[in-house]
């Protein structure tokens, strides 16, 4: 097979030779070490080594990209000083009596299985990241610094089986046509370098089995599509897809600035998801209109325990102050499930997803989230901040949630604190329990916001990270669009807002379908802001509301995505 396909990360067309990167082996065996002592300092010199090299490529990311590009490797400065991995490390040193090598690969084997199971695609590619700077540290130990590292003098595409972000910053973007690697996903660092340079990027599995240094190579970062074989025919194609690509670029360059509106009159609001306040400036330079979902939890992780009011304060502060009065809707602690945090010490559970997680575990510990409700409201005056409790259940749970928060506004007022009194608070509409009681819980909130990702899951009982049950989660299910159009006409019937932002907010898809349900804003990973945009902008809403009647008609979800496709 000539043609073979590839998941779409980083849109773009690609033509050249392959540079082909395999991961050097370790082959890391267990040894007894001669003394614990000495190993315990040789592991400190190739941390500080180690933190020291990735200090360099800040510094150069930072010169020769910007702030946002290099703020990824302040997050690896974080990993390799962070006293978790480095207790850790030293914790076995102590225990097994082993080489640095070994600790080091095993407090990163425990680190990677537990990333890797995650629900959370974000917190899952950050798997990724706990190898590179493990996989740094031990080249060190090793002797082998330069281990890996590119070698590439002339414009190639590069094909690896394990990219890391490290080097993805080492690449010069003018010697690098694409990228075509065999893991990661669209929120790994190595991804996220990759767009920022604008450079075609596919995951593609066994790739590097398929493929020989040299060889002629195209493929489509939008489409997925990877040619192994570039006949004058396929060639000639490409270079016409280069330029429609290069024209598509500019046309959405032009959209900055328009508003999200269909042909008849109807404005959807585009949105961004943020995880901490640096990843607003990526909203902006995609000309988000606002922040429609900042995951909180990526500030209580990673560290050895809960932040404090103030640092949390300086974080929504800095995020609204950015959005300059555009909303930011930011969502409390989503804690639990996929989500670990060690020094909340909460209880191993045989199902986590259906346990003690979220807005359960808040209601259970509330002068612990009491420190957030204080930070986020004081934050609110500076900015348009909107508070959201998630995985709400239950009336009974979203009466308490806005009793604390009011007992929070009391305890500030008398501290002379100044805050937003009238802050807008809405809830995550992510569970069959919610979609159903819409219509009452729509008289108590300000808005609702659609947590597609695990509505579905608990709409369809399935865990979409267990293979042989995965085909059932799908967003096309009727059974999930039915639950979305109660949700959305509920909202619309108590005079407040619904969005959505989940994955398939971006889903281009069911873009018209979302359009035709009425939806009011769309929140997703900022790099999809335009590119949606410019399809909202060439839909009517009358014939995407004849489309939802017809949609609703069909009885499975392949049919629903079958008949979608014919649309597009």
């Amino acid at each position: 097979m000539n043609t073979i396909k590839g998941v779409p990360i980083s849109s773009g067309i690609a033509i050249g030779k392959v540079y082909l990167k395999k991961a050097v082996s370790e082959e890391i065996t267990f040894t007894k070490a001669e003394s614990k002592d000495e190993e315990k300092k040789r592991f400190q010199a190739s941390r500080e080594l180690a933190v020291k090299q990735v200090e360099e490529i800040y510094q150069e990311m930072l010169h020769s990209k910007g702030e946002q590009e290099a703020s990824i490797f302040l997050a690896h400065i974080e990993m390799l000083n962070d006293t978790e991995f480095v207790k850790g490390v030293e914790s076995v040193l102590e225990e097994s009596g082993c080489t640095s090598e070994w600790a080091v690969k095993t407090v990163r084997d425990n680190f990677v299985k537990i990333f890797e199971a995650m629900d959370d695609e974000y917190m899952r590619e950050r798997a990724m990241d706990i190898k590179d700077i493990s996989g740094r540290v031990i080249r060190i130990l090793k002797g082998d610094v330069n281990a890996g590292s590119l070698k590439l003098t002339e414009p190639s595409i590069m094909i690896s089986d394990d990219l890391a972000p490290s080097d993805t910053a080492q690449m010069k973007p003018e010697l690098v046509l694409g990228i075509i690697n065999e893991t990661g996903g669209p929120t790994s660092h190595a991804a996220i370098i990759a767009r920022m340079l604008g450079i075609p990027f596919c995951i593609c599995p066994r790739i590097t089995s398929l493929v020989n240094n040299g060889q002629l190579l195209a493929f489509d970062g939008e489409e997925g599509n990877i040619e192994l074989e570039v006949t004058e025919e396929i060639l000639e194609d490409y270079r016409e897809k280069q330029e429609t690509f290069r024209q598509k670029k500019l046309r959405l360059e032009k959209l900055k600035g328009t508003k999200s509106i269909t042909k008849d009159g109807y404005e959807v609001l585009l949105a961004g998801n943020i995880g901490a306040p640096e990843d607003a400036d990526k909203v902006q330079q995609q000309d988000g209109q606002s922040i429609g979902l900042f995951r909180t939890e990526f500030l209580y992780m990673n560290r050895e325990d809960s932040p404090t009011e103030e640092e949390q304060f300086a974080a929504y502060k800095e995020t609204a102050e950015k959005m300059q009065g555009r909303p930011v809707v930011i969502r409390t602690l989503d804690i639990g499930g996929d989500k670990e945090v060690d020094y909340l010490r909460i209880p191993k559970e045989e199902n986590p997803f259906l346990g003690y997680r979220a807005i359960r575990l808040c209601l259970d510990r509330v002068p612990f989230w009491k420190v957030q409700l204080r930070a986020l409201l004081r934050a609110s005056e500076f900015g348009n901040i909107h508070i959201m409790f998630p995985m709400i259940v239950s009336i009974e749970e979203l009466v308490q949630a806005k009793q604390i928060l009011e007992e929070v506004k009391g305890e500030l007022r008398r501290e002379g604190a100044a805050f937003n009194e009238s802050v807008p608070v809405g809830m995550m509409m992510e569970t069959p329990a919610a979609a159903l009681m819409a219509d009452v819980f729509a008289k108590e909130v300000d808005f609702f916001s659609i947590g597609t990702n695990d509505l579905i899951q608990y709409t369809m009982a399935v865990d979409r990270m267990n293979g042989k049950v995965a085909h059932l989660y799908s967003q096309y299910d009727p059974a999930v669009l039915r639950l979305v159009k109660k949700i959305v006409d509920s909202a619309h019937e108590n005079g407040i807002w619904a969005g959505i932002c989940g994955e398939a907010a971006a889903d281009k898809a069911l873009l018209p379908i979302w359009v035709g349900l009425g939806l009011d804003e769309l929140s997703m990973s900022p790099v999809s802001i335009l590119p949606i945009r410019e399809q909202i902008q060439g839909l009517s809403k009358a014939d995407c509301e004849n489309l939802v009647k017809k949609i609703f008609l069909l009885r499975t979800g392949n049919e629903i995505e079958e008949a979608l496709k014919h649309c597009r």
